[in-house]
């Protein structure tokens, strides 16, 4: 008698990596080899109006592969790990009913936590607490509160720029409102897909950071000769964008509105892009290097030079097939 038990799914394949480390090539190329369909994890391409500077890929680079949370949100409009969460775990479920692999790339690394590890329940927002916060911070300035934040969740304070008001905000009004540090919160278990689904997690990076450091100043000059400026002006001239908000926080686009602001020579944007692209990089290795269970792939090869994207795709697929013996 045929048995009706349902064939056990292909794993999730998980693509990390710090920014410019070659995930979205190495991804669409898996796609095609595995049957997959790609899902990205970067906070910057879910905003229509981010192309350049996001380095988001377009039809060509794309090669017929299916991307999804790209462009799906404009951006004026809040978008938050748990956002995020709820759409990947739709994605997936619907990538897998249709006998396809579900491919999760990109680094931001908030998103893969808040998916794979699941989200704590989190106090709802106080809008009354926020408008007290905000009125204190006009007064007394936003380090003067990473001060106050520092001596009730000094786990989280350390985490923060004394200038990221957006989430000193929302650390002090969890404190305030809950009499429990957002850092406690966080620590509270959730259920993740990693709770749920095998998953196979490849971490991506050239072993010398000079390498690293390299590309993305590469990246960063090839971003400007690609009408990076233009994009950011059109964003500018646009009344319901500000600085406030997370789009506009994205590395790159920050530095190139002050620079329209007139707070930036343009030598000093060029400067002040390039170290806040190397500071998210080394944040993004610095989760990497935390994250359990991940299976590093160095794209340098012993002698130092660059693998080929055939190569790497080689190597990462042996990786997945190892999952699914």
């Amino acid at each position: 008698m045929a048995s009706s038990a349902k064939p056990l799914q292909k794993p999730v394949l998980i693509l990390m990596g710090p920014t410019a480390s070659g995930k979205t090539a190495l991804a669409v190329e898996l796609a095609k080899q595995l049957d997959g369909e790609i899902i990205s994890v970067d906070s910057a391409l879910v905003y229509r109006g981010l192309d350049i500077g996001a380095a988001k890929p377009d039809a060509q680079e794309r090669q017929g592969v299916v991307h999804h949370l790209i462009d799906i949100r404009e951006p004026h409009e809040q978008y938050s790990a748990a956002d995020f969460s709820a759409d990947a775990r739709a994605c997936i479920d619907d990538i897998q009913t249709r006998g396809k692999v579900p491919i999760l790339a990109g680094g931001t690394m908030l998103y893969f936590k808040a998916l794979l590890e699941g989200l704590s329940k989190m106090p709802a927002a106080d809008l009354e607490r926020r408008a007290e916060i905000e009125k204190q911070a006009a007064e007394r300035g936003w380090p003067a509160m990473h001060a106050e934040l520092a001596e009730v969740d000094p786990e989280t304070a350390a985490r923060l720029h004394p200038n990221h008001s957006q989430r000193i905000s929302r650390a002090l009004e969890v404190w305030r409102s809950s009499g429990k540090a957002l850092s406690e919160w966080q620590k509270a278990d959730g259920h993740g897909l990693l709770d749920e689904q095998r998953c196979v997690q490849i971490a991506i990076a050239p072993g010398d950071r000079a390498v690293l450091h390299q590309r993305i100043k590469l990246r960063l000059q090839l971003m400007f000769e690609q009408g990076f400026m233009e994009e950011v002006q059109q964003l500018h001239q646009r009344e319901d964008l500000h600085l406030d908000l997370p789009s506009m926080r994205a590395v790159g686009y920050r530095q190139a509105w002050m620079y329209l602001d007139g707070d930036y020579t343009y030598e000093q944007m060029l400067d002040k892009a390039l170290v806040a692209t190397r500071q998210l990089a080394k944040r993004q290795l610095t989760w990497l290097r935390g994250w359990p269970a991940v299976n590093w792939l160095d794209t340098q090869a012993e002698n130092g030079e660059m693998r080929t994207i055939d190569e790497i795709v080689r190597l990462s697929l042996s990786i997945y097939a190892k999952s699914t013996l």
